[in-house]
């Protein structure tokens, strides 16, 4: 799990995004992003499936 928030945390840096816009495009609000960024808590099933989504789209435009 962590290398996944790892990830997303740098897909968020990379793309220059603020907490809350990475929120907005997850559907969740800022501070779920930020307690997981933090590891206060990890995401449930279905943000575990969109950030792996967004996480492989970058991937596959920085190809």
């Amino acid at each position: 799990m962590k290398d996944l928030i790892k990830q997303l945390e740098e897909y968020r840096l990379k793309n220059r995004l603020t907490q809350n816009e990475l929120a907005k495009k997850l559907g969740v609000s800022c501070v779920s992003v930020n307690k997981w960024l933090n590891e206060h808590t990890q995401p449930q099933k279905l943000q575990i499936y969109q950030i792996e989504q967004l996480v492989k789209t970058q991937e596959v435009n920085d190809k």
